[in-house]
């Protein structure tokens, strides 16, 4: 990632891409104690009407924080949110890419607003994601 950028209203964040795979969500069940099946087993995550195996929502949001993190030089994050809109499927072999993107919304009061975008397979994965950071 390259250095924090200045955080001025209509700033573009650039695009960072991270990968995942099932081992990562194998270290995250065990770091969470959120051992649900679906994000573990094929058969059950199709059972239960899933694409296949999915990502969990807060890894995808952590994921968010890295990104954010980085573009910010590790300020502050002041509120994090989002919907969780569409599963990120996590392929048995290889890594499902999930791409955090956005703009600096609004500057005020000390606090930087970032709208973002979290798509992954070109498919918005968060629902109005934002941050709002210490400026």
């Amino acid at each position: 990632m390259s250095a924090p950028i200045e955080l001025t209203e209509g700033a573009t964040l650039a695009p960072v891409e991270y990968d995942v795979a099932r081992a990562d969500l194998v270290a995250y069940a065990a770091a969470s104690g959120d051992h649900n099946p679906i994000h573990q087993d094929e058969e059950i995550a199709l059972a239960v009407g899933l694409p296949g195996v999915i990502a969990h929502g807060m890894y995808t949001m952590a994921l968010v924080g890295r990104a954010v993190a980085g573009w910010t030089g590790g300020a502050e994050v002041l509120e994090l949110g989002c919907k969780f809109t569409a599963p990120v499927v996590v392929p048995a072999e290889g890594a499902a890419r999930v791409r955090v993107a956005g703009t600096v919304k609004s500057v005020e009061d000390g606090r930087a607003t970032l709208a973002l975008e979290v798509t992954c397979a070109d498919a918005k994965v968060l629902g109005a994601p934002k941050a709002v950071v210490r400026a």
